[in-house]
């Protein structure tokens, strides 16, 4: 019997002809011979090598699943006491499960769907001269002022329930740019309601402003792709 912490259990990932090993509640399963787990990937939303615990929550099926795979280790005493942290929690989320995989998946649309749309309006805007399409995107922004702390909160709190909040570099990007478009949309509200007519003539400033504007697009379009990725991983060719 194995004794394997999370690193170790990333080797066994089911690809290049490698074992697919899973684990839940401290114990690590051999999923290799099974066809739902094809080269490691599972419904194409989950991967072998990692610790399914927290994902299990939102499974369809039960823990009886388990009996048809073999045993093959378990985690570390380290390991294992990192997943007690959250034992705390096991009333709460007994109560309300929608904590446990569903509070950023809920709250992340409203932030990409307002900084797409402050973009559009103030793009329609110069396309138009309707004053009322900007006034619409500015009040946009401010959607996505106020909705974007909340859901870097629920994402930090899903990233310390599942993961442990153990280092992964898709997470830290996303925290990373959701700062900074956060703090570059603060930025242009400020500067649009100090100076309204900033686009109603075309110079430096309004051309900056225009830039900072169209900059949300690929920032939340870079946030939304590594979080898809986290949920509906990519399968590699």
């Amino acid at each position: 019997m194995k004794e394997l912490d999370l690193e170790a259990l990333k080797e066994y990932d089911g690809r290049d002809g490698k074992p697919a090993y899973v684990a839940h509640d401290g114990k690590v399963y051999d999923v290799s011979q099974s066809k739902l787990w094809t080269n490691g990937s599972h419904m194409r939303r989950h991967t072998a090598g990692r610790d399914l615990t927290g994902d299990f929550q939102a499974a369809p099926h039960g823990t009886e699943v388990f009996e048809r795979y073999e045993q093959v280790g378990v985690m570390t005493k380290q390991e294992s006491a990192k997943r007690e942290m959250s034992a705390g929690l096991a009333r709460i989320l007994e109560l309300f499960p929608v904590l446990t995989r569903h509070p950023h998946p809920m709250t992340v649309h409203f932030p990409i769907a307002f900084m797409f749309a402050a973009t559009s309006f103030t793009l329609l805007y110069l396309l138009t001269g309707v004053k009322s399409l900007e006034i619409t995107g500015l009040h946009c922004l401010a959607a996505a002022i106020l909705f974007t702390p909340i859901v870097m909160l629920t994402g930090l709190f899903t990233w310390w329930l599942n993961y442990m909040a153990r280092p992964m570099r898709p997470v830290i990007v996303k925290l990373w740019l959701s700062t900074t478009m956060w703090i570059t949309a603060m930025i242009v509200f400020t500067w649009r309601v100090t100076v309204p007519d900033i686009l109603d003539h075309i110079g430096t400033g309004s051309m900056i402003y225009l830039l900072l504007v169209v900059a949300f697009v690929p920032m939340v379009s870079v946030v939304g792709w590594l979080g898809a990725k986290l949920t509906f991983p990519v399968e590699k060719e």
